[in-house]
């Protein structure tokens, strides 16, 4: 729910942000590696926004690292890393609240620990990677209003990033 109504906030200004849905582009799973290359060069920004599962990103997220993020485009020899100096970020709902996401917490780590793959995947890449961005305790009940506080907030990361 959080994430949708991100993206729907983003919709209502095209010509400032450009939203690239996996799992509608690609619902079948099979992506287009060349294109997803091409798409990550065109930008200097770029803000990967999903719902923690798992403790880590959606199955399709996971899968695009995998085959877009590839020796001598992502990384190694002198045509890699062309994601070198791009700001990226991560813009994440988890459905926990912030204390479980504590050393004292039910999951005895804290986000940052939990999203540490991230962080070392784009320096590894020689992204410059920026903090991320979290919704706490969100899910299908969340209040609208709740929803609606994350919006703003969400919308003034993604604008001052």
């Amino acid at each position: 729910v959080t994430n949708k109504r991100w993206i729907e906030e983003l919709e209502k200004y095209p010509n400032k942000f450009d939203i690239h849905q996996l799992y509608k582009v690609y619902p079948n799973e099979k992506i287009n590696v060349i294109a997803e290359q091409k798409l990550m060069e065109k930008y200097n920004k770029i803000i990967f926004q999903f719902p923690l599962y798992w403790f880590s990103s959606p199955p399709l997220l996971k899968k695009w690292f995998d085959e877009v993020l590839i020796y001598g485009w992502a990384f190694g020899c002198k045509s890699g890393y062309k994601l070198e100096n791009k700001k990226i970020g991560l813009a994440i709902s988890a459905g926990a609240t912030e204390d479980n996401y504590s050393l004292k917490g039910d999951y005895k780590h804290t986000l940052k620990d939990i999203l540490a793959p991230f962080e070392l995947t784009f320096k590894y890449v020689k992204a410059n990677y920026h903090p991320y961005f979290v919704n706490y305790g969100a899910d299908s009940d969340t209040p609208s209003e709740v929803i609606e506080g994350s919006t703003r907030k969400y919308f003034i990361f993604v604008n001052t990033f």
